[in-house]
């Protein structure tokens, strides 16, 4: 989400300042209302970080959405055709009138294995795969395995996952929103709503905004607006935690009671243990 324009509080975005400290790349790409999958995501991330190793620094990928990073790193092919506006709307006309859960069962008629993965509020995803479905006549799950690459593009990554208490994590979540409130989310939604944003655009039913966006709208109190935020942070974490766990190449650190830059010590004496730090070459961390 961090490479839409004018959302920079619910993304969490480096600040203006961090910017012009550290280069970070992928962000303000592109205005809310502008397409952007995964594919595009990874045809653009792979073009800079192999820029970025071409001129021999070591690029930190920082994340973040398990599928985006698999695309990243492994070399994922995208499957399936391409978005279809017309039937996209159609299927999110069926989760309007039906409900999410509705929806996810027609998934699990024609791609079990998919329907497994993927939550039933993940309306987009669920949307997408029914997309592939429809278009391919094939359950995306096979079309994945059948274009599995069969090495990573990244072979020499480096894969570190932070984790800490699970209270305290779900703590540290709820205080974090309600800083983006204290810091003017509410106003950034109504901000991008009054540009013309269409709620229903993929931008805006993003974390928080999509909360947000409701409470503008009048279908729910401010109160309960953060109330579901905050819920829907926690299930996101969880989920992020269950994908990321799966993946035996990651280094997890636990940053129980440390600080940030006591973190980023322990991050740089691994590196260096490594032959990393200090290299001529990088490799993607």
């Amino acid at each position: 989400m961090a490479v839409y324009k004018g959302m920079n509080i619910g993304t969490a975005k480096p600040t203006a300042r961090q910017r012009r400290t550290v280069p970070f790349h992928m962000v303000d790409l592109l205005d809310p209302d502008e397409p952007f999958t995964v594919a595009d995501f990874q045809e653009r991330a792979v073009k800079t970080i192999d820029g970025l190793l071409a001129g021999h620094r070591t690029p930190l990928i920082v994340g973040g959405t398990g599928l985006y990073i698999r695309a990243l790193i492994d070399g994922l092919n995208i499957p399936g055709p391409a978005p279809k506006p017309e039937l996209r709307a159609r299927l999110e006309k069926v989760a309007l009138e039906k409900g999410r859960s509705y929806l996810h069962g027609r998934l699990a008629q024609v791609d079990p294995i998919t329907a497994a993965k993927l939550h039933p509020n993940d309306v987009k995803r669920v949307i997408r795969a029914l997309e592939v479905y429809e278009q391919a006549r094939a359950p995306m799950s096979q079309i994945i395995e059948q274009t599995r690459p069969s090495a990573p593009r990244y072979p020499d990554a480096i894969l570190f996952g932070l984790t800490m208490d699970r209270e305290s994590l779900y703590r540290r979540i709820e205080e974090r929103v309600d800083e983006q409130i204290r810091a003017g989310l509410v106003e950034e939604v109504a901000g991008l709503l009054a540009r013309g944003c269409d709620p229903n655009l993929p931008a805006i039913q993003g974390l928080g905004y999509k909360e947000i966006a409701g409470h503008l709208r009048g279908l729910c109190d401010l109160e309960t607006a953060v109330r579901e935020l905050k819920r829907n942070s926690r299930r996101f974490a969880k989920r992020q935690y269950t994908w990321f766990r799966a993946d035996a190449r990651i280094d997890w650190i636990n940053v129980d009671n440390l600080s940030p830059s006591e973190a980023a010590d322990i991050l740089e004496a691994k590196l260096r243990k490594a032959g990393i730090v200090g290299q001529e070459v990088g490799q993607p961390v």
